[in-house]
This record gives structure tokens, C-alpha cells and sequence, in this order.
């Protein structure tokens, strides 16, 4: 075989030029959702446009087909989990994917999103859902065009669901969701008496909101040099690199949900650091699927920080902090609180318990949606009814209703079916890292949080891209993805709170 390591090296050396590209459109979306003015949004439009367009050329650029053509023999001759047969059979995956969708589509997609966001954000401040209605319009219809260039396909959501759950079929999803409904629609409508979490409310100072919630992410593996947390309207999670992680939340000053949503935030975060340094500026340097990455949030945010064994090592410098609010409250008290299950309306609040069923109802609006049956028009009604249905609670505005999620403003249809799905791997993890680790519970108590860290880097983390999501999921846990352990792990919670 000839010497294909220049080959590999070029191949190396145009992924940096696109990761580059990427990286820079995602701190100016950054930007724009943390500090930019707002009368800056039409020209940031034009920007993540023009960054979109650039980062589809050069990854659909022939010379790029030509270079994966003549590596196909490294590939072939390389062991299947080593570096370079990795980035050569991802690459073609992503290259393959991108060749079908015009340039053009992908930076109108990009534009699209950008003002879509600004229109969310006035929409919210003027509680008035007809000033985004048409930006929705818009972006189904760009939606539309997008699906088209992937026909044909078994059922159009399908090509949706793929950008974030690659190989993963709607059909697949829903069968999930079906297990997850029959099973908790019946559970939440026989809730008893909620628990009392009135010690979670009252005055709570954000800036000592954000002191306490610096000290628990730094404990649990952020640092400074290589991470920020900055505020935002809906909080999220990207990154510059894997030594660049941007953190946001929204911390309120009558509540303490900002702390558990830089929690949230942190999960995702330490997937990207975690990720082998040696994958930098490749397709391999990110999460596997959405799913993962929600396993990694909602593992860090439920599992262990919703733990009583967590909260007797942090809940006394809580109380520090807030010592007019929380200094009287028992441990126990502050702990019940927090796992409080009851219908609520908005989704990023929802319980552990209840946070299934927003899921499921957004999946099947979308399906709707993208299939005609339900129309921007009718939207703001049909979301309304599914929670009535499914939660038994009645919005009484678009905050509460159509307008609460930023998703549907920049154009990320098929992403909602992760968060409930990444529930499930999450719990499938925790049982299989504490098969392994014994009892973790006992090294939350004492404040070290490193041995489940280091676990995930070694069998989620470090590995990116290399596998598909269901063979890194067979390689943790030793298993299909499985709902039965999270409708159990969903049981017990329930049991355990009206047991008390």
C-alpha cells in the first residue's frame, strides 16, 4: 500500500478549516443569545448565513470526495476503532449527508434561525405569539425543503430525527414513547397531594445563586481556564473547542430553578470536554447523537444533583448563602422539596417524573406539523390541548404555552425526542457505573464526584463520533436502549415521595 499519510494529512488539515468555520458560527450564536444588542440581530443574520454557506462548501467540496476516495484503502487497512479509520469513515458519513443539500438551503436555514430567535425573544416580551407565527411559517416551509432533498424516505420525520439520532427511525421513537405514555399519563393523573416546596421559593439573590452554583460545578470538574457560564434567556450549553465551553443559565430572584439549569448545563459540557484531545478540529470531537448528550444533562442534573447523598455534602453552604430562606429548613425538607413530582406547565421546569409527557406532546406536533395536519395557525390551540390532556393543566398564556421553548425558533425540528430518550440511556448508564463502581453514594457525601466523571470519560466521553450511538451504547451498558430501567427508576421516585 502506498504512503497515504500526506493524504490523511491534507484530510486532517481541510477538517480544521471546517471545524474552524463551525466553531466560529457557534460563539457568534453564543453571542447572540447572551450579549448581543438587539438591533444587532438582522446583521448577525447575514453572518451565521454567510458562516453556514462557507463551512457547506468546503465540506462538499469535490476535492474533499476525491481525498476520501483515495484514503478508502487506509481506512480498510486500519483497525476500525483507531484514529484515522474513524475520521476517514465520519467524514464520508457527514460528506455523503452534506452533498444533498444545496448551499444556499443550508445558509437560508442558518439566516432563517437567527432571526427566528429575535422574533421568539419580542414575541415573549409582547406575550403575543402572531409576532412569530410567521417566522414558524417560514422555517417549516424551509423544513420542508431540507426533507425533500433526502426522498425517499419511510416517513419524512425520519430525516429530522437522523441529524440528531443517526440511525434511529421514528417508528423506533415512537414505540418508546408509546411505553412511556402508557405509563405515565395514568401515573401523573393519580398523583396524590404534591409535596410542599414552598422553602424553593422566595427571595433568592442571583448573584449568590451564581457564587453557589460556581462552587458546585468547580467540584464536580469545571474550571476556569477552560469554561464560562454566562446568562441567557433559555439556557443552553456550547462550546469553541474542547478547551472552550460555554455554559448559560437564567437565574431567577424567587426561585432556585437557575442553579439545577447550570447542572443541567454542566452535563453536556463535560461530554464535550472529556472528548479525546486528539479529535480536536475533526468531525469526532462532539457528542455521539443528542440523546447521549441529554443522558450526560440529565444524569448530572437528576440523578446525582437531585440526590440526598449530593445535598448533604452542598446543602450547608446553600444555607450560608441563603440563611434568611433556608437556615430553619431540615435537609430532608429542602431534599423532598426539590424532588417534588406535580403537573406544571412549563417543560424546564418539569419534574423528573412529569418531563416525559412535554417531550412526547412537542414530538407529535412536530409529526403533525411537518405533516400539514397541524398548521402554525392552529398551533398555540393544539399545544394548549395536549397539556391539557396530558398534564391536566391549563396555560394561561403563550408563555406557558406555544412560546416557552426556543426550538422552534432556530429551526431544530427532530431535536425534542433526545431529551426524553437521553432519560432513558441516562439511568441505563447510572446502573451500569455503579454495577461497576459500587456504592457512589457514599463518595457524593463526602464531596468527590471524580469516580462517575472519570467512568463516563473512559465509556461515553473520550470516544466522540468513533462509534454509532446504538454500538456505544451496547459498548457502556451492555445493551440495547432499554425504557424498562427509567419507568422503574420513575416508580421508585414516586413510591419513595409518598412513602414519606
Amino acid at each position: 500500500m502506498p504512503d497515504l499519510r500526506p493524504r490523511f494529512d491534507e484530510l486532517l488539515r481541510r477538517l480544521g478549516e471546517i471545524s474552524d468555520v463551525e466553531h466560529a458560527e457557534a460563539i457568534l450564536t453564543w453571542d447572540q443569545e447572551t450579549g448581543m444588542p438587539p438591533l444587532g440581530a438582522p446583521a448577525r443574520a447575514e453572518q451565521l448565513g454567510a458562516l453556514a454557506r462557507i463551512a457547506h462548501e468546503l465540506g462538499t467540496a469535490p476535492e474533499l470526495g476525491s481525498l476520501l476516495e483515495e484514503l478508502r484503502e487506509l481506512e480498510q487497512s486500519s483497525d476500525r476503532e483507531s484514529f484515522e479509520a474513524s475520521v476517514i469513515r465520519v467524514t464520508r458519513h457527514d460528506y455523503e449527508k452534506k452533498l444533498r443539500i444545496p448551499s444556499e438551503l443550508r445558509a437560508e436555514m442558518t439566516r432563517a434561525a437567527s432571526v427566528g430567535y429575535a422574533a421568539w425573544l419580542q414575541a415573549r416580551d409582547a406575550v403575543d405569539y402572531e409576532i412569530f407565527r410567521p417566522h414558524l411559517e417560514r422555517r417549516l416551509a424551509l423544513t420542508s425543503e431540507y426533507v425533500a432533498c433526502f426522498a425517499p424516505f419511510d416517513d419524512p420525520y425520519d430525516v429530522l430525527l437522523d441529524d440528531h439520532e443517526p440511525g434511529m427511525s421514528t417508528a423506533d421513537v415512537a414505540a418508546i414513547f408509546e411505553r412511556l405514555k402508557a405509563e405515565l399519563v395514568p401515573l401523573v393523573a393519580g398523583l396524590g397531594e404534591p409535596v410542599d416546596d414552598s422553602c424553593l421559593h422566595g427571595y433568592f439573590s442571583p448573584a449568590r445563586q451564581r457564587e453557589f452554583s460556581l462552587e458546585v460545578l468547580s467540584r464536580w470538574g469545571m474550571d476556569d481556564q477552560a469554561w464560562r457560564l454566562d446568562d441567557t434567556v433559555h439556557p443552553f450549553a456550547t462550546n469553541g473547542s474542547i478547551t472552550d465551553i460555554r455554559l448559560t443559565t437564567q437565574f431567577h430572584d424567587d426561585q432556585l430553578v437557575g442553579i439545577l439549569s447550570c447542572l443541567h448545563e454542566f452535563g453536556h459540557g463535560i461530554y464535550e470536554r472529556q472528548v479525546d484531545a486528539r479529535y480536536e478540529r475533526t468531525p469526532l470531537a462532539e457528542g455521539v447523537s443528542s440523546s447521549f448528550h441529554e443522558s450526560q444533562s440529565r444524569l448530572w442534573e437528576n440523578i446525582v444533583g437531585r440526590s440526598l447523598s449530593t445535598w448533604r455534602f452542598f446543602y450547608p453552604r446553600l444555607q450560608e448563602c441563603f440563611p434568611e430562606r433556608l437556615a430553619e429548613v431540615p435537609l430532608e425538607e429542602f431534599h423532598r422539596a426539590l424532588n417534588r413530582v406535580a403537573p406544571g406547565l412549563r417543560r424546564v421546569d418539569a419534574d423528573e417524573v412529569t418531563y416525559p409527557l412535554h417531550i412526547i406532546l412537542r414530538f407529535e406536533l412536530e409529526r403533525d406539523m411537518l405533516a400539514g395536519a397541524v398548521t402554525p395557525s392552529d398551533l398555540p390551540e393544539a399545544f394548549d390541548a395536549k397539556l391539557r390532556d396530558y398534564l391536566g393543566v391549563e396555560p394561561r398564556n403563550v408563555l406557558d404555552g406555544v412560546l416557552q421553548d426556543v426550538h422552534w425558533s432556530d429551526s431544530s425540528f427532530g431535536y425534542f425526542p433526545s431529551y426524553a430518550l437521553g432519560n432513558v440511556i441516562s439511568v441505563q448508564l447510572w446502573e451500569r457505573a455503579t454495577s461497576e463502581l459500587g456504592n457512589l453514594e457514599e463518595e457524593f457525601e463526602r464531596g468527590e464526584f471524580g469516580p462517575l466523571r472519570e467512568w463516563l470519560r473512559e465509556h461515553v466521553h473520550r470516544w466522540g463520533r468513533t462509534f454509532k450511538p446504538p454500538e456505544l451504547l451496547e459498548r457502556a451498558v451492555g445493551g440495547p436502549l432499554d425504557a424498562e430501567p427509567y419507568v422503574a427508576y420513575l416508580r421508585a421516585k414516586v413510591e419513595a415521595l409518598e412513602a414519606a
